[in-house]
């Protein structure tokens, strides 16, 4: 098998050929038939790409041929974002009267969908401690269909047992997805340890540049063949320009990622010992709880860490403002760093009760990016210094 970054440049070459370098953008919204007998097929044919737009397009089928390689699945699938993959394949492998299994530690977004919208639709919902492989049996129900994880989680880098809870969930005849956005395919790949369904926000580390909103789903093609068909009902399509723009930022994800993972750790390991720093999550400390676990399942640890101050609130959002480099923004995963107070971001996605239950007050989450690690590791001892001369001073 070749290696990722030979994946990540050759893997959709033979997908829609033709003799430019750079793969043309199709931006088209439909496309014409030689004949009746061709346009009859093409009009079915799932996750196509030479019907219309919204079944599908040589740009999409061009992202997803490079997904697939690198998760190790049999096919993938993109959507118009990270929520837009997550909440398709969820309607589409639930109904009213199901249970879904989710964990407590998770992003907002997630969070809600399993807290607001699927008690709405009739589909009830246990979230449990990820960190406890026993909490999931725990849960399990005659109705649970589904079981949701994310590893590491947003924001607290929580890992979760992915071995463990697949082999539970198929035990039972559940379905299990894991959110890899955190990770990457080059970081972990669930599907070698058992897991379903794999789905990303694209937006994050697969684009890398900050550029572009997008999801991916990557799986057997049978399951992703019917979330594609509430996909046609939902119309979260994914624009040909940014599909191109999201396979020329894999182009780049091994080299990427590499520098992600060096600037996290080294991140991690500088204000891991900070007297302003109550604590810093990040799997790849021998300091966190499920380090080994980590080790076990991932070859690389990220970019994020969870930054939890001692003076809560008002040091993390200090923190925050004494930064030169990181910039107070949503997101994560592009060339550039960012850093945010997750417990302010998710106020449009949870209610305060919820947030309280899922994320410290005063944590940062910081989204290192590509700049040089010395740089990166000054600027956040220099802020986590002015913050702690503060708070003594005080």
């Amino acid at each position: 098998m070749p290696g990722n970054s030979t994946i990540t440049v050759h893997a959709d070459r033979e997908v829609h050929p033709s003799r430019a370098v750079a793969p043309p953008i199709y931006q088209t919204a439909t496309f014409w038939a030689e004949d009746g007998e061709t346009f009859a097929q093409v009009a079915v044919d799932p996750r196509g790409k030479d019907f219309y737009t919204r079944f599908g397009n040589p740009n999409h089928a061009q992202v997803a041929a490079v997904v697939a390689e690198l998760e190790g699945t049999e096919a993938a699938m993109v959507t118009a974002s990270g929520m837009a993959a997550l909440t398709t394949a969820v309607l589409a492998l639930v109904s009213a009267g199901d249970h879904v299994i989710g964990q407590k530690s998770t992003y907002g977004g997630t969070g809600s969908l399993l807290l607001n919208l699927l008690p709405r639709l009739g589909v009830s919902t246990t979230l449990v401690d990820q960190t406890d492989p026993e909490a999931f049996a725990q849960a399990l129900t005659p109705q649970t269909r589904l079981i949701l994880v994310e590893s590491p989680s947003n924001p607290l880098l929580q890992i979760t047992d992915l071995r463990a809870v697949a082999e539970l969930a198929r035990a039972h005849d559940v379905l299990t997805m894991a959110d890899n956005t955190f990770a990457t395919p080059l970081n972990q790949r669930p599907a070698d340890l058992g897991i379903d369904l794999v789905w990303h926000s694209a937006t994050k580390y697969l684009n890398g540049h900050s550029d572009v909103s997008a999801g991916v789903l990557a799986g057997p093609a049978e399951l992703l063949n019917r979330i594609w068909d509430v996909g046609l009902l939902t119309g979260a399509t994914l624009g040909p320009i940014d599909a191109w723009l999201l396979l020329r930022g894999m182009r780049t994800l091994p080299l990427r990622v590499a520098r992600h993972n060096a600037n996290g750790q080294a991140l991690a390991e500088a204000l891991n010992e900070h007297p302003a720093v109550a604590k810093v999550h990040y799997p790849g400390l021998a300091t966190h709880p499920q380090h080994k676990l980590a080790s076990r399942q991932m070859s690389g640890f990220g970019g994020v860490l969870g930054i939890e101050f001692t003076g809560g609130f008002e040091m993390a959002d200090a923190f925050l403002g004494r930064l030169r480099y990181p910039r107070r923004a949503a997101s994560l995963g592009g060339v550039e760093s960012l850093a945010v107070h997750p417990a302010s971001m998710w106020r449009g996605m949870l209610n305060e009760e919820q947030i309280a239950e899922s994320v410290p007050l005063g944590l940062v989450r910081l989204a290192a990016g590509t700049e040089d690690t010395a740089d990166l590791v000054a600027d956040a001892l220099a802020a986590a210094d002015a913050v702690h001369a503060t708070a003594a001073s005080a």
